[in-house]
């Protein structure tokens, strides 16, 4: 029996090894995203890392599975010089994948504001942007690399030092005392193992959204950590059905399929024209947050356009934010919609709505075919035509990374527009504001590096685009298209603001007719998928069609907005902003009082913090039964 404890004893040193490297990691990565959690005191800290040790502790057991029962076997060669170095290999092995994964979100942790979830590992078939981008992403973040191998050869030391508990143990021959020494023990070690890796002895294994029991919905990335977000998030993508309301109910508080009223002798002349600008926050475009502007072009364009000076993407990643634009689906799952169990049910588009009317449709994008799904997931929208690096057949310009750059690239979408069948219904989205950020050589005198490496891509996105404006607007079909410009999501930032729940979903969304009355500033809260239902009521669509958003552009409509992350679903109307963690709220804030989100209102305005969350609840509730039964489409569709 006392043989079978130290090696026992031996097992949790090792593991404690191993535990050490989460905090470590949880330190670091406070380091590199000091600005996003800049209200985290230091007491505020060492909690965190104190209640965070429930989840380093489920994602350790399981990294370590293989090796803690590897660890318990009763034989006597398992203490063996070959035995031990199996042990010591599945060790480092283990434990050096988990540190890869916290060391990763040092970095991209900035894009996405959430810890990577399983579904990052979907993006590697979509495509061959990973393969390409590794190299580059390598370069620009050699410091993670350096990082990941100094803790991994801290690890491997002090495993090394535990090989002296060895010499105490004795070489036993294996009978029926030690059998049952043995079983009685690695019983009990599974037995620990099962409850640390449930999280305790509740009745549901802990999840990502049971870190709001410590901390608010903007710290949630604090208390966990990676390999438990991309462990809990494996398989996500299957909703569980809400029932908040009933159906009857349901259907007076929320109702997704619209009609538009068709005015008497309309016809559908007007082109659209729906342009997606990669990562152009509202915070980069002087017009709209009144600091200093990266986007002379589009801030002069605001001028003649309806702009919403209070709109949100629905998502944190173009995979995200590509079928909110194009098809009114919001990112409420961990999953995106792309790459989910989910992606083939049917759905309503502007592409496949618009078609009924007789719309050519066409889809441009200058990366490479296959790039995060793009071009299947425009097909199934209905898109006659996908536009990409292949199609474009010029590998001079290709920039070595994602494609072409954008002034070559729109301008030659806007050439192959020319060539479609009138009216149509156009959708481009931007790509040299990505990361890594660059210019052409023969740009890169006139786009310095100003601040954060974006600003400058940044700023010779806008350029690009205003070559595209002037080259099309010799067209004749100038006049007669509506463009909607607006972003895919927002970028990195070093503003709190921009950095908090509230900041890093606001993006631009305006309306630009040439010569026409569409003009103005419009304060209404507006998002991503409203983009499609605002288009259609432009056009007096006048038939039946399914869409989560509104039609911004009508003035009896309030206005919402709706986006999820950290398992956290969040919406904003007028000047507030509640999060809600699927059965309770968590968070209520004035945010435009209280922009960093300090003062936490729950109980103290409760008609205002009631009717907001039944408009949430009935939203995922209608989200998550339309995924589930495949019914995001209306019965006329």
């Amino acid at each position: 029996m006392k043989q079978s404890l130290r090696e026992i004893q031996l097992l949790l040193i090792r593991l404690s090894v191993a535990l050490l490297t989460y905090p470590l990691c949880k330190i670091l990565f406070f380091a590199f995203n000091h600005k996003y959690f800049s209200d985290v005191s230091f007491s505020d800290f060492i909690a965190i890392l104190f209640f965070g040790l429930r989840f380093d502790i489920s994602a350790l057991i399981l990294m370590n599975s293989l090796f803690i029962i590897l660890h318990i076997l009763p034989f006597g060669f398992t203490r063996k010089k070959p035995y031990q170095l199996l042990l010591k290999t599945v060790f480092i092995i283990s434990n050096s994948i988990a540190i890869l994964a916290n060391c990763v979100d040092f970095e991209y942790f900035k894009f996405t504001l959430k810890h990577t979830t399983s579904d990052f590992f979907s993006l590697f078939g979509l495509g061959s942007d990973m393969s390409t981008m590794l190299p580059q992403y390598i370069r620009d973040f050699w410091h993670i690399i350096l990082i990941w191998i100094l803790i991994s050869l801290f690890i491997t030391f002090l495993y090394n030092k535990t090989n002296r508990l060895l010499m105490k143990f004795q070489e036993n021959n294996f009978n029926i005392k030690i059998f049952l020494s043995w079983f009685l023990l690695s019983i009990s070690i599974i037995g620990l193992s099962i409850i640390g890796f449930r999280g305790g002895l509740q009745l549901r294994p802990i999840m990502t959204i049971n870190a709001s029991e410590y901390v608010s919905a903007k710290n949630i990335p604090l208390i966990i950590n990676t390999p438990f977000s991309i462990i809990k998030s494996y398989g996500l993508e299957q909703l569980e059905e809400k029932k908040y309301f009933s159906q009857e109910e349901l259907k007076k508080l929320f109702n997704p399929t619209h009609f538009e009223l068709r005015t008497p002798n309309s016809e559908f002349r007007t082109n659209v024209f729906v342009i997606i600008m990669e990562s152009f926050s509202k915070e980069y475009i002087g017009a709209l947050s009144g600091k200093k502007s990266y986007t002379p072009f589009l801030d002069s364009l605001i001028k003649e356009s309806l702009v919403f000076t209070n709109a949100f993407a629905n998502g944190k990643r173009s995979i995200e934010g590509i079928p909110a634009v194009l098809a009114s689906i919001p990112s409420l799952m961990n999953e995106s919609y792309i790459t989910s169990s989910y992606c083939g049910n049917k759905f309503s588009s502007l592409a496949n709505t618009l078609k009924r009317k007789r719309y050519s449709s066409a889809f441009f994008h200058g990366g490479s075919n296959g790039t995060m799904g793009f071009d299947v997931f425009t097909k199934a929208a209905g898109f006659d035509n996908y536009y990409g690096r292949t199609e474009y057949n010029n590998e001079k310009d290709y920039d070595g990374d994602w494609g072409i750059p954008d002034d070559k690239f729109l301008i030659y979408s806007g050439k192959e527009v020319s060539k479609m069948k009138k009216p149509f219904l156009a959708a481009l989205f931007s790509l040299s504001s990505h990361h890594p950020f660059q210019v052409p050589v023969e740009y890169k005198k006139y786009f310095l590096e100003e601040g954060q490496p974006i600003l400058k891509s940044v700023r010779y996105a806008d350029f690009s685009l205003k070559k595209f404006f002037e080259s099309i607007s010799k067209e004749n079909w100038f006049d007669s298209t509506l463009f909607v410009i607006t972003a895919d999501h927002t970028g990195p930032s070093t503003d709190n603001f921009y950095g908090n729940s509230v900041g890093s979903f606001e993006v631009p969304i305006l309306f630009y007719k040439h010569n026409s009355s569409l003009k103005g500033i419009n304060s209404k809260t507006t998002q991503q998928i409203d983009i499609m239902p605002s288009v259609l009521g432009y056009l007096n669509y006048g038939e039946e069609y399914f869409s989560l958003g509104e039609n911004s552009l009508d003035t009896t409509t309030g206005g919402f907005a709706v986006n999820f992350i950290n398992d956290v679903y969040q919406i904003f109307q007028d000047d507030y902003l509640l999060q809600f963690d699927g059965l309770k709220t968590i968070s209520f804030y004035n945010y435009k009082k209280d922009s960093l989100l300090t003062d936490n209102l729950i109980g103290k305005l409760p008609q205002k913090e009631k009717a907001m969350g039944t408009k949430l609840k009935a939203i995922i509730q209608t989200f998550n039964y339309g995924m589930i039964h495949n019914k995001m489409v209306s019965k006329s569709e």
